[in-house]
This record gives structure tokens, C-alpha cells and sequence, in this order.
């Protein structure tokens, strides 16, 4: 449905540092910068798949912390992993690794809060192996 999402980061540098280690589990690491010569400010930095930008962080102002970005996980051992190197590079924990049965059944998600306050989660739809 989205083909890429966006969010505006207080600390730019800081949030690519906290998104190379929260994602790099999952498969995801720095695609791309686009630099102050492009963008005429701060650079823009694209995570994803190899050679598939999906996720930006931009240097503005802090959000107000009701944001909400999920992650798809090609397994629970990823989302677990995602948890502990989020939490490792500064994320408060928002929800530990595990089944949320109210969604469905095989449901497997884990939550962190990264350096601006947004509510970032990995999840995994496969059933347990």
C-alpha cells in the first residue's frame, strides 16, 4: 500500500546511527544519503532493502511522539533481534517481543521508542515455526 514513509528527526545523525543498528536485523540498512547539495539543508538519509529506499529520516523539529512505524520481519528471531539492538542503541522498550493475539493469532510484535519518541514496532505475521 505505501511506497515509502518519512519521519522528521531533532537529531538526524543521531536517528540514522539508531536506525543502522535497530534495523539491520531485519535485513534493512542505508540505501542512500541525499545530500546538502540536493536537498539545500541537512542530508536525508534512505533505509530499506538493498537498492530500495523506503524509509527516510530528515532533519526538523521533534515530533510530537504519536507516531507509530512498523516493520515487516521475515521471522519472530528477527523481531527479537530487532528489540534487543533498538534497545541496545538507545530505545526505550515499548512492548516486548511476543504474540498479540488480539490482531490474530500468529501476530508476533515487538515496540520500541527511538530517540524522538516515535513508537517504532517489528512484526512478524508466520506462524511459530
Amino acid at each position: 500500500m505505501l511506497d515509502h514513509l518519512g519521519l522528521s528527526a531533532a537529531d538526524h545523525l543521531r536517528s540514522r546511527d539508531f536506525y543502522l543498528r535497530a534495523l539491520a536485523p531485519l535485513g534493512y540498512g542505508l540505501v542512500t544519503t541525499i545530500g546538502k547539495e540536493i536537498t539545500g539543508g541537512d542530508e536525508v538519509f534512505g533505509f530499506g532493502p538493498p537498492q530500495r529506499p523506503a524509509f527516510w529520516i530528515s532533519k526538523g523539529s521533534k515530533p510530537s511522539g504519536d507516531t507509530h512505524v512498523a516493520f515487516s520481519a521475515g521471522s519472530r528471531a528477527q523481531v527479537d533481534a530487532f528489540h534487543a539492538e533498538a534497545l541496545a542503541a538507545g530505545a526505550t522498550d515499548n512492548g516486548a517481543p511476543g504474540v498479540r493475539p488480539h490482531y490474530h493469532p500468529d501476530y508476533y510484535g515487538a515496540y520500541v521508542i527511538d530517540p524522538d519518541g516515535n513508537n517504532v514496532e517489528a512484526v512478524c505475521h508466520a506462524p511459530a515455526a
